[in-house]
């Protein structure tokens, strides 16, 4: 059991809508499998695999006065989450995800955080009155926060006294999204965990491993900055240098949240003492297990 601060996960918790095929698809494919109705969310997610090893975590996200915000607030009340300051929003409803997965692999997804996007600062507002920091006490634990949050909030959380003492751990939430971390180059308590396809995205770039993109995403001057790459091998680099490692041939089951538990494990081994290439190590034998099964969060 770890018994600290509470984590505080900041941003998406939505349903993920799921559909899974065991066959190779592309798009216009229409083909037998099972759709699933699962609570997801990058934050949701993080938050529910940090208490798969009883971290206590507290969740700050926006949903909807509906059932569907009911119900998700009841699964992550079940995980032992802290929800009491998950901001209800009476103007928008919950947000939703939909995703496509065949046997080669996500297909095509489509995130709709119309609500967190509009209430985030509302959804922040914890971090600033004095129930989790203030100007005069900033937050010193470890915060995670991700893209799926606007632009105006992540600039926010990167620059204002409340949030300078805090351990930032970053996730992109998307290739789509992932530019929106860039205003976090710099930032000395900062680190991002992102697939190659992303650190490529911020970084202008064209990287063909790892290894080397996150060492180009440590010289931004990020406290340490973790990639994956699928089935290849996935490195970590802080200033003192990069490591790699090859993550677990397994059969892969499902693909929507693996990043996400990715950067959860490599939080909990940290928080557990482990360093360098044992963390690594750890996160990736927790993701191919999450990968090659169907074990809900």
């Amino acid at each position: 059991m770890i018994t600290c601060t509470p984590i505080v996960c900041i941003g998406s918790a939505l349903w993920d809508v799921v559909g899974r095929s065991d066959r190779k698809m592309k798009v216009g494919h229409d083909v037998p499998g099972r759709i699933l109705r699962i609570p997801g969310g990058v934050a949701m997610n993080i938050a529910m695999a940090l208490r798969k090893h009883g971290a206590p975590v507290s969740l700050l996200t926006s949903l909807g006065a509906d059932s569907a915000g009911r119900d998700l607030l009841a699964e992550a009340k079940r995980r032992g989450i802290e929800t009491a300051l998950v901001h209800i929003s009476k103007n928008h409803p919950t947000d939703q995800y939909i995703a496509i997965e065949g046997s080669n692999g996500l297909v095509a997804a489509i995130a709709d955080a119309g609500s967190l996007e509009a209430e985030a600062k509302s959804v922040i507002t914890p971090m600033l009155d004095g129930r989790l920091g203030s100007v005069e006490t900033p937050f010193e634990g470890l915060i995670v926060c991700e893209g799926n949050l606007p632009s105006d909030a992540l600039e926010f959380i990167s620059g204002t006294a409340e949030f300078s003492k805090a351990d930032l751990r970053l996730a992109p939430a998307s290739p789509g999204k992932a530019e929106r971390l860039k205003i976090f180059f710099g930032h000395p308590n900062a680190t991002i965990y992102v697939n190659l396809t992303e650190a490529n995205i911020l970084l202008g770039a064209e990287y063909q491993d790892a290894h080397a993109a996150a060492a180009a995403l440590v010289k931004t001057g990020l406290r340490k900055a973790a990639v994956t790459d699928g089935p290849n091998a996935a490195a970590v680099a802080e200033k003192q240098g990069a490591y790699t490692a090859l993550p677990s041939a397994v059969d892969v089951l499902r693909v929507t949240g693996a990043g996400d538990v990715f950067m959860a494990n490599h939080i909990v081994a940290e928080m557990q003492g482990m360093l360098g290439i044992t963390a690594l190590n750890f996160a990736l034998r927790q993701t191919a297990e999450y990968i090659s099964t169907e074990t809900l969060l």
